[in-house]
């Protein structure tokens, strides 16, 4: 949901606080004819995205639309006639939509049949978003009518804000184009401008709270005084006046914040891949054999467990009890063959991949295919432990890319060194040995039962 509520107000809301400026200077648009304007221009904006070519001539040719679009619409305001606010209300809003109709997400509203509640939940973020953005430009409407030396300096900001993403995306197209040449200060300022799409909201927001300040002290602060006024007539009008500019502070001030904090939630908290929780060491028992008690895994919580190798391969791999009235566990490696080892977790009684997001229906774990994770063979349980074998473990070291940093010791010299840093390594009846430079590793190819003992 946070997704695509921070997608629309990036799209969206500089473009409404455009129009509210733009608003602001002309007579107080119908609102029949403004909402129908604006709910075409982003159907259909929205819709003609999802058609439009992929090519960087396109691109090129759109980017350039774009720019010298919001440049007309700079000069446009220096006219104050009521059907020019009507086409740049339609014209900026199907241009936005053409921009927010290629997110990559987008077909989780658009290409999905079901009536689920992803679905439900997605489509009130957009709801919202689109409520939150009109507002705001409602909002700055009233604040500039009252205080008209913000215009255009909140015009000329606003105008830089999109400008800025559509230079570098113009200078990206040309330079893929070969059209102007690749340079170092180039590529650091298109990296730069265009990743910086988080920032947009924060800046809205942050032109919305400074406007307010300005507003509380041009206007809500004089009116606070003037109902000091004794007069009856006048002194109701002083407080009509005090009480409705004190509620339009009040609202720009709240959605402001509304909107850094939405952006400021998905960067650090919504948008964070979930952390997989601590994966508790197991060893081999005497009998060659990792035991783990059933009252520790039997609670239908994912329980995390790592092995590992004794080349320092960290296998991990998690058991969870699959049912509340019964035990059944699933014992699995912590991977699957389609995402790789990025893991699980679990949120409530949900068991979801990290990489892919795929929520693993609980009674299926153990079982191989799909986004599944791997399961681990040949595993038993007695009265007291679940018991897995070594061999079952090291099935699942190709699954995973970890390594354990380990002392280790050279067979040949008995020098101690690191696994990590060692350049030769041996494997030799089922173990891997390390080894301190090539002389060494030679000499125990050679003849590995002379530096082995028997048992070991």
């Amino acid at each position: 949901m946070s997704y695509f509520l921070v997608s629309v107000l990036q799209s969206f809301l500089p473009v409404s606080l455009l129009l509210g400026l733009s608003w602001s200077l002309r007579q107080t648009p119908a609102v029949r004819p403004t909402v129908l304007l604006s709910l075409i221009g982003f159907l259909g904006g929205t819709l003609v995205a999802t058609h439009l070519p992929d090519s960087q001539q396109w691109i090129l040719f759109f980017t350039g639309l774009q720019i010298a679009l919001i440049l007309l619409f700079l000069l446009s305001q220096l006219v104050s006639g009521s059907r020019s606010g009507y086409v740049w209300q339609f014209t900026l809003i199907f241009v936005a939509s053409l921009r927010w109709g290629k997110t990559p997400n987008l077909g989780a509203i658009t290409a999905t049949n079901v009536i689920n509640t992803d679905l439900l939940l997605n489509v009130s973020a957009v709801v919202t978003g689109i409520i939150i953005v009109a507002f705001a430009g409602v909002l700055l409407a009233n604040v500039v009518r009252q205080v008209r030396g913000l215009r255009w300096s909140l015009l000329l900001l606003l105008a830089l804000l999109l400008l800025a993403p559509l230079s570098g995306e113009l200078m990206l197209v040309l330079m893929k184009l070969q059209t102007i040449g690749l340079t170092k200060p180039m590529l650091s300022y298109v990296a730069k401008v265009t990743n910086a799409s988080g920032l947009i909201n924060c800046i809205c927001g942050g032109l919305l709270l400074l406007s307010a300040l300005i507003y509380l002290v041009r206007m809500v602060l004089p009116l606070r005084a003037a109902q000091a006024e004794r007069r009856p007539i006048e002194h109701r009008k002083a407080v009509a006046h005090y009480q409705h500019a004190r509620r339009v502070l009040l609202m720009t001030v709240a959605f402001a914040l509304i909107i850094a904090g939405s952006q400021l939630y998905w960067d650090k908290i919504a948008s964070q891949p979930p952390r997989l929780s601590e994966a508790l060491p197991v060893t081999l028992n005497a009998d060659g054999l990792v035991h783990i008690p059933l009252e520790q895994v039997k609670d239908g919580k994912l329980h995390r467990f790592v092995w590992v190798a004794d080349d320092g391969k960290a296998v991990r791999f998690f058991v969870i009890n699959r049912y509340q009235d019964k035990l059944r566990l699933g014992v699995v490696f912590d991977a699957c063959l389609l995402c790789g080892d990025q893991g699980y977790v679990m949120e409530g009684n949900q068991v979801i991949c990290v990489a892919c997001g795929v929520r693993i229906f609980i009674p299926s774990i153990g079982k191989p295919g799909g986004c599944n994770p791997v399961p681990i063979d040949e595993w038993e349980t007695t009265d007291t432990d679940l018991v897995i074998s070594k061999k079952s473990l090291e099935s699942g070291l190709s699954y995973f890319n970890t390594i354990v940093t380990l002392e280790v010791t050279d067979p040949v010299d008995g020098s101690k060194l690191t696994n990590t840093k060692a350049e030769h390594r041996y494997n030799y009846a089922g173990k891997t040995y390390f080894f301190s430079n090539a002389a060494n590793y030679e000499a125990f190819r050679d003849t590995p039962e002379k530096f082995v003992k028997e048992g070991e």
